[in-house]
């Protein structure tokens, strides 16, 4: 193997590292460590100059190792592994070093952070003295794709995959499409009618000779990995089997149930309804009590379930806006009703939202800001002598005063949240959830539809709540990327992978108990354990759990990592030698 020339490149992101790091002094010391051929800062490295210099670097110094110490290589591995394609170097020649999220991100003291940043690039640069060339390989990708989700990221993304005259298959775990979108009356903010919407997609979807509907189907039981998967079909015969090489996951939210809040008296005061049950209203085309009467008095309360750290944190995003829009409703179906909206914060982004809000709060509306981190809006019957049936009570911020509310009927902008079953969906799809039960994203911003499992998607409000518009995009480029991959006919794999020494194996089968992606067997008649590299992530999972070390994982090998180790020490031993020369 050729001597390791190496090149270190030490990143500014701007002012992200620059401004507690000392990058150039982190750059000059890389310069004093084995095999380091030159070292450099500069402002962006993943700018196409930032891109260009190390090329040329490359091509001018002979370099045959190449340590970028950046931000994180979720972010921008990929990026310098086809800069150095470019140059003409294996792409797995490249080490990360992350100094952002790691060091300027977490840290005050600029020595400290700096010293910290020395021993992170440090490792880098004696783990990579120890990598080897990995070659691309790629698998054949069957046309069909498979949609688990029948609202209207589903139905958006299996016809753009249908219309390109490739096969879907449309999995809905109830008996019927359309999702949450089957139940709004008009959208916002637009007033546009939502089942005329929804109800030309499933038209559509009926009779597309492209798509195939499962309906009371769940997935299950999905084998295979990109290109290739398979699930069983049992309802329709013990050896029935879908085939699909893609995966796109629109599952959807659902909304929150309020009764959990007391203060709201959902679930015992009749006239305490939720936004979607509001909505069934406004599309039989009656706005009345439980009893028949004409509500003279309406209260709509925001964030139901929403940024409370008691109920869900984040926000549900359309709640906003789906308030103003049942203003604008109310107060043209009942002009002479009192309306009232009583937010923590009102959030009306997007097209035309903010105008929406404008328009609501021209039209005699009452706003209430409450916060209800301290204080929640609560709800009591009116005693027999008051002439409306509910009872408010609002701490109300901006005036500083308590104040009651008549109501003869409350609105609960609920919550949206993740389905029941979310994790047996992600546990069959093999995709990860965030802490609010979110499918989680390869990358938030520079892959927002893919996953880190390859081959499965997602769209829609799976992935975090979202308006139509919103969900329709995601979906359309869901499809996007499934048709791309389809259209190519092959689809890269992961080579960072396991392997097994069946000389080491002895044949406990613990590997197999600890992977995630089952992509482990063992092969009965040599006793020993099997890795389908094509199934296999490169987690390492089974490498750290083998008691004979007969698993290895390529790129993370025993030496990779204990030189990286030895090298982030080595920056504490020259600073101990230094401290001792000086005392």
């Amino acid at each position: 193997m050729e001597e390791p020339r190496i090149g270190v490149y030490v990143c500014w992101c701007g002012t992200n590292i620059e401004k507690v790091v000392d990058v150039a002094e982190v750059a000059k010391a890389m310069e004093k460590l084995p095999n380091v051929v030159l070292s450099k800062n500069y402002k962006y490295m993943c700018s196409d100059p930032g891109q260009d210099l190390i090329i040329k670097d490359i091509k001018e110094n002979n370099l045959n190792r190449i340590v970028v110490s950046a931000c994180s290589p979720r972010i921008h591995e990929l990026t310098f592994r086809k800069t150095l394609e470019k140059a003409g170097l294996n792409p797995y020649l490249l080490q990360m070093a992350n100094i952002r999220e790691h060091v300027s991100w977490v840290h005050d003291d600029k020595k400290a952070a700096t010293d910290k940043a020395k021993s992170l690039v440090a490792a880098a640069v004696t783990r990579v003295n120890h990598h080897e060339e990995l070659q691309k390989r790629t698998v054949d990708i069957n046309p069909a794709t498979l949609i688990i989700g029948g609202g209207i990221a589903g139905l958006t993304a299996a016809l753009e995959i249908a219309d390109a005259g490739k096969k879907v298959f449309l999995l809905e775990k109830t008996n019927h499409l359309g999702g949450v979108v089957a139940g709004i009356d008009q959208s916002f903010p637009y007033f546009d009618s939502a089942q005329q919407i929804i109800q030309q997609f499933i038209k559509r979807i009926k009779q597309h000779e492209n798509v195939e509907v499962l309906l009371n189907t769940k997935a299950e039981n999905i084998t295979g990995y990109v290109g290739n998967f398979k699930m069983p079909l049992p309802m329709l015969g013990i050896d029935a089997e879908l085939e699909f090489g893609n995966i796109i996951v629109a599952t959807g939210l659902k909304p929150y149930d309020p009764s959990a809040i007391r203060e709201y008296g959902y679930g015992y005061l009749p006239n305490v309804i939720t936004s979607l049950e509001f909505e069934k209203m406004l599309m039989s085309g009656k706005i009345e009590t439980k009893d028949g009467k004409t509500p003279e008095d309406i209260l709509i309360i925001h964030c139901v379930g929403s940024r409370n750290k008691n109920c869900h944190e984040y926000c549900s995003r359309t709640c906003c806006m789906t308030a103003l829009k049942f203003a604008t409703q109310l107060r043209s179906a009942l002009p002479k009703a009192n309306i009232y909206q009583a937010y923590a914060d009102m959030r009306s982004f997007g097209k035309d939202c903010e105008e929406l809000y404008l328009k609501a709060s021209q039209k005699d509306i009452m706003f209430l800001m409450y916060d209800q981190q301290k204080y929640l809006p609560e709800i009591r019957r009116a005693p027999n002598r008051e002439k409306c049936e509910m009872l408010v009570e609002i701490e109300e911020i901006l005036s500083g005063d308590m104040v009651e509310v008549p109501a003869d009927l409350v609105i609960l902008m609920t919550a949206m949240e993740a389905h029941e079953d979310v994790k047996d969906v992600a546990r069959t799809v093999g995709v990860s959830l965030c802490g609010n039960d979110f499918f989680i994203e390869r990358h938030p911003k520079l892959d927002p539809v893919a996953t880190t499992t390859d081959g499965v998607f997602i769209a829609g409000t799976c992935q975090a709540p979202k308006d139509i518009p919103d969900s329709v995009a995601q979906a359309k480029a869901a499809a996007a990327r499934v048709l791309s991959s389809i259209d190519v006919g092959q689809v890269e794999i992961e080579v960072t992978t396991a392997f097994t020494n069946e000389d080491l194996c002895c044949g406990c089968q613990t590997c197999i108990s600890v992977c995630p992606y089952k992509a482990i067997g063992f092969n009965e008649e040599n006793r020993v354990s099997v890795v389908n590299e094509i199934l296999c992530k490169g987690c390492g999972t089974c490498s750290s759990a083998c008691p004979t070390g007969a698993i290895r994982t390529r790129h993370f090998t025993d030496k990779q990592i204990m030189s990286q180790i030895e090298g982030m020490l080595s920056m504490t031993k020259r600073k101990s030698k230094k401290t001792e020369l000086e005392v």
